[in-house]
């Protein structure tokens, strides 16, 4: 089916508004799935179910804080963001930035920044699709073990292709597909995984708290402030997410945010069920001696649907998971190459490359490759927590700079610059030096936490910006 997307796409796609931006022109179901899909994908339905067998409940203060996320981020931004790309034919975050502070450095900053977690969330997606497709070959009695590397390689030369030829409007369309897949599949597995456990929901609760009661709390195993952490940087940072507001300015129509945002919201609360459900019951069947030990807890979600779901449910939420893990993965191929070859060359030699098109395509395959490397040499082995050091990348860079920026008058570039500076360099140095932050806190709030204090402050102790008059008028909203 993505292969065949793909191929459709690659039709319409006629300049780098269509490759980019959908030209555009998508009704609301289609931004409204694509939204949630992007934001869940491999990261929810792989890396969620490990990391709630490994930490218990903990990871919940990612996924239940969701549509207050959504909500945050579509009253901010979503009409601003797409009266700002109409305004100024914007194909880009960092060409909407650079228009709200009129500054060719903070769009080469912002490219910078999206470029960098692009990186780290794009791993994120390879590694998850690598993970469950090892787990279906390696069942399959007339295939050799396949390694994770054979795995990492085949699915790169299939997202490569799927993601050249279809660019953006190849992920929104199969976002409407597999998005609506997932949702009523994920109710179904979540029935599947009660069933699965020895006395159902209170049997599930009884070997859970009797094992070890802590993961099972409202905090789990990481504790309080670690698991506050995550909520505050999956609450605020979804408005620094560039795969999920880049979509709004993809609608037909201003008007439609409104109408988008519901479709969002609860699209996500249903599959959080298979997030939470999948880990939880993988955790108790092990305790019971239903299954045996996991290698990893990236398996519980593979090994769940192969051994404990049946066989037509497990092949549709399969399938439905590799197109949702390859249509995220080509939303942040789509914006590492609009960086690579638009927005960086744009605030360094005032101009995009020539043949853009092209250019893009190209970008596009480097990516794919940088980051399957990336992940599979990356400190973290968990796909979860692959996604979240991405996930806190982007919040901490971009939250002060987008998400506040667009709604408050007095701040200035500078402050902007440094903001981002700040947190690109807090994230990537608790990643490359291997700090272990007290309490189980995450590295991507105290990193949000201190580019938003000094975007504030720098802000205030600064004089009254100038702002381009069409671009006030959109504040004013």
């Amino acid at each position: 089916m993505c292969v065949g997307v793909g191929l459709w796409a690659l039709r319409r796609t006629k300049s780098t508004r269509d490759f980019f931006m959908a030209g555009r022109d998508l009704g609301i179901m289609v931004t409204g799935l694509a939204v949630f899909s992007s934001q869940m994908s491999g990261f929810g339905f792989v890396g969620g179910p490990g990391l709630v067998y490994r930490m218990g409940l903990s990871s919940a203060w990612m996924t239940i804080v969701a549509p207050l996320g959504f909500s945050c981020a579509f009253f901010l931004l979503a009409t601003r963001l797409r009266m700002v790309a109409e305004l100024r034919d914007t194909i880009s975050l960092p060409d909407a930035v650079a228009a709200r502070y009129g500054s060719e450095r903070a769009r080469l900053l912002t490219a910078t920044a999206i470029l960098l977690g692009v990186v780290g969330y794009l791993g994120t997606q390879i590694l998850a699709m690598a993970t469950v497709l090892r787990e279906v070959l390696n069942n399959v009695s007339f295939i050799p073990e396949v390694s994770i590397l054979t795995c990492m390689a085949i699915a790169c030369a299939v997202l490569v292709f799927y993601c050249v030829t279809g660019g953006i409007l190849a992920s929104v369309y199969t976002d409407l597909v597999q998005g609506g897949i997932m949702i009523v599949a994920a109710v179904f597995v979540f029935f599947a995984a009660l069933n699965a456990v020895d006395g159902g929901m209170a049997g599930l609760a009884t070997t859970l708290i009797t094992d070890d009661a802590e993961a099972v709390s409202p905090w789990g195993s990481l504790g309080m402030l670690g698991s506050l952490s995550w909520l505050v940087v999956f609450t605020l940072g979804t408005a620094g997410q560039p795969h999920v507001i880049t979509k709004f300015m993809m609608n037909r129509r201003v008007e439609d945010a409104r109408r988008i945002l519901p479709v969002s919201a609860v699209g996500y609360m249903l599959c959080s069920l298979l997030w939470l459900s999948i880990g939880l019951a993988m955790r108790a069947l092990v305790i019971q001696g239903g299954h045996p030990e996991l290698a990893t807890p990236d398996e519980a979600a593979p090994q769940f649907l192969q051994f404990h779901a049946g066989p037509v449910l497990a092949g549709v939420v399969f399938a439905a998971l590799f197109a949702a893990i390859m249509s995220t993965a080509d939303s942040f191929l789509n914006l590492g190459a609009a960086a690579v070859v638009h927005d960086i060359p744009r605030a360094l030699y005032g101009r995009s490359l020539k043949h853009e098109l092209f250019s893009a395509r190209v970008a596009t395959v480097v990516l794919a490759v940088g980051s399957a490397l990336f992940a599979l040499y990356s400190r973290q082995d968990l796909v979860a927590l692959l996604g979240a050091f991405g996930w806190g990348t982007f919040a901490a860079a971009l939250v002060p700079v987008v998400a506040i920026g667009f709604n408050w008058k007095r701040a200035t570039a500078t402050a902007a610059n440094v903001a981002i500076v700040t947190s690109l360099v807090v994230n990537f140095g608790v990643e490359v030096f291997g700090v272990t932050l007290p309490y189980g806190i995450n590295g991507g709030f105290v990193a949000l936490l201190l580019s938003t204090t000094l975007f504030f402050g720098i802000s205030l102790g600064s004089p009254q910006p100038a702002i381009d008059p069409d671009i006030e008028e959109v504040m004013d909203l």
